[in-house]
Protein backbone atom coordinates (compact mmCIF):
# COMPACT_ATOMS: atom_id res chain seq x y z
CA UNK A 1 0.00 0.00 0.00
CA UNK A 2 2.82 2.45 0.95
CA UNK A 3 4.78 1.70 -2.29
CA UNK A 4 1.30 2.61 -4.33
CA UNK A 5 1.17 5.82 -2.09
CA UNK A 6 4.24 6.92 -2.94
CA UNK A 7 4.09 5.99 -6.67
CA UNK A 8 1.34 8.42 -6.93
CA UNK A 9 3.16 11.40 -4.87
CA UNK A 10 5.91 10.89 -7.65
CA UNK A 11 8.25 9.73 -5.06
CA UNK A 12 9.05 6.73 -6.42
CA UNK A 13 11.98 7.05 -8.99
CA UNK A 14 9.79 5.47 -11.97
CA UNK A 15 7.35 8.58 -11.06
CA UNK A 16 9.58 11.29 -12.03
CA UNK A 17 6.51 13.65 -13.20
CA UNK A 18 3.74 15.73 -10.56
CA UNK A 19 0.31 16.46 -11.42
CA UNK A 20 0.14 20.44 -10.83
CA UNK A 21 -2.40 22.93 -10.36
CA UNK A 22 -2.22 26.89 -9.59
CA UNK A 23 -0.46 28.37 -6.43
CA UNK A 24 -3.95 29.96 -6.23
CA UNK A 25 -6.34 26.61 -6.49
CA UNK A 26 -7.85 24.93 -3.71
CA UNK A 27 -7.63 21.66 -5.38
CA UNK A 28 -5.25 19.69 -3.17
CA UNK A 29 -5.63 16.04 -4.24
CA UNK A 30 -7.62 13.83 -6.79
CA UNK A 31 -8.69 10.12 -7.07
CA UNK A 32 -6.77 8.71 -10.22
CA UNK A 33 -10.08 8.09 -12.30
CA UNK A 34 -10.58 12.11 -11.21
CA UNK A 35 -7.25 12.83 -12.81
CA UNK A 36 -8.02 10.76 -15.75
CA UNK A 37 -11.50 11.75 -16.05
CA UNK A 38 -10.43 15.12 -17.03
CA UNK A 39 -7.64 14.53 -19.06
CA UNK A 40 -9.97 12.31 -21.30
CA UNK A 41 -12.82 15.09 -21.52
CA UNK A 42 -14.84 12.55 -19.27
CA UNK A 43 -15.26 15.62 -17.06
CA UNK A 44 -14.79 19.44 -17.13
CA UNK A 45 -15.12 20.00 -13.62
CA UNK A 46 -12.94 19.35 -10.50
CA UNK A 47 -14.89 17.73 -7.36
CA UNK A 48 -15.38 20.53 -6.16
CA UNK A 49 -17.58 22.24 -8.84
CA UNK A 50 -14.66 24.40 -10.41
CA UNK A 51 -13.83 24.19 -14.43
CA UNK A 52 -10.92 21.87 -14.84
CA UNK A 53 -8.93 22.38 -18.20
CA UNK A 54 -6.01 19.74 -18.82
CA UNK A 55 -2.86 20.61 -20.69
CA UNK A 56 -0.70 17.94 -22.31
CA UNK A 57 2.88 17.46 -23.37
CA UNK A 58 3.35 16.45 -26.59
CA UNK A 59 2.40 12.92 -28.51
CA UNK A 60 5.50 10.78 -28.31
CA UNK A 61 6.81 12.65 -25.18
CA UNK A 62 7.71 9.39 -22.88
CA UNK A 63 6.21 11.56 -19.52
CA UNK A 64 2.88 11.95 -21.33
CA UNK A 65 3.21 8.26 -21.97
CA UNK A 66 3.82 7.22 -18.26
CA UNK A 67 1.80 9.35 -17.22
CA UNK A 68 -1.27 7.93 -19.36
CA UNK A 69 -0.12 4.16 -18.23
CA UNK A 70 -0.36 5.30 -14.49
CA UNK A 71 -3.45 7.54 -14.30
CA UNK A 72 -5.76 6.15 -17.00
CA UNK A 73 -4.18 2.27 -17.85
CA UNK A 74 -3.66 3.26 -21.15
CA UNK A 75 -0.66 2.78 -24.02
CA UNK A 76 -0.01 5.36 -26.42
CA UNK A 77 -2.17 3.45 -29.12
CA UNK A 78 -5.24 3.45 -26.96
CA UNK A 79 -5.07 6.99 -26.26
CA UNK A 80 -4.82 7.57 -30.24
CA UNK A 81 -7.32 5.39 -30.57
CA UNK A 82 -9.55 6.64 -28.14
CA UNK A 83 -8.75 10.58 -29.41
CA UNK A 84 -9.79 9.71 -33.14
CA UNK A 85 -13.20 8.07 -31.88
CA UNK A 86 -14.05 11.23 -29.47
CA UNK A 87 -12.86 13.75 -32.08
CA UNK A 88 -14.88 11.75 -34.79
CA UNK A 89 -18.18 10.98 -32.48
CA UNK A 90 -18.31 14.82 -31.46
CA UNK A 91 -17.80 13.68 -27.69
CA UNK A 92 -14.73 15.98 -27.24
CA UNK A 93 -11.31 17.18 -28.09
CA UNK A 94 -7.99 16.06 -26.56
CA UNK A 95 -6.00 18.77 -24.37
CA UNK A 96 -4.21 21.56 -25.52
CA UNK A 97 -0.20 20.49 -26.26
CA UNK A 98 2.63 22.43 -25.48
CA UNK A 99 6.15 21.71 -25.58
CA UNK A 100 7.55 21.03 -22.62
CA UNK A 101 7.13 21.28 -18.32
CA UNK A 102 8.34 24.72 -18.44
CA UNK A 103 5.58 26.16 -21.11
CA UNK A 104 3.05 23.71 -19.51
CA UNK A 105 4.04 25.14 -15.53
CA UNK A 106 3.78 28.84 -17.03
CA UNK A 107 0.38 28.18 -18.80
CA UNK A 108 -0.92 26.50 -15.39
CA UNK A 109 0.34 29.21 -12.82
CA UNK A 110 -1.71 31.77 -14.92
CA UNK A 111 -5.01 29.91 -14.59
CA UNK A 112 -6.80 28.64 -11.38
CA UNK A 113 -9.15 25.85 -13.70
CA UNK A 114 -5.83 24.54 -15.32
CA UNK A 115 -4.61 21.25 -14.44
CA UNK A 116 -1.37 19.30 -15.97
CA UNK A 117 1.94 16.79 -15.02
CA UNK A 118 5.72 17.94 -15.64
CA UNK A 119 8.65 17.18 -14.37
CA UNK A 120 9.17 17.12 -10.74
CA UNK A 121 12.17 19.15 -11.30
CA UNK A 122 10.20 22.10 -13.17
CA UNK A 123 8.40 22.65 -9.70
CA UNK A 124 8.59 26.39 -8.87
CA UNK A 125 5.92 28.44 -5.96
CA UNK A 126 4.14 29.47 -9.14
CA UNK A 127 2.30 25.81 -8.91
CA UNK A 128 1.71 23.27 -6.38
CA UNK A 129 1.95 19.64 -6.77
CA UNK A 130 -1.70 17.52 -5.79
CA UNK A 131 -1.80 14.33 -4.47
CA UNK A 132 -3.44 11.36 -6.69
CA UNK A 133 -4.53 8.83 -4.69
CA UNK A 134 -5.03 5.28 -6.03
Amino acid sequence: MLACVLLWSGAAPAADFVVIVSAKSPVTALRAEQVAAIFLSQTGRYPGGEEAVALDLPVGHAMRDEFYNKVAARTPALMKAYWTKMVFTGRGQPPRELPNSVAVRRMVAENPAMIAYIERTALDASVKAIQVMP
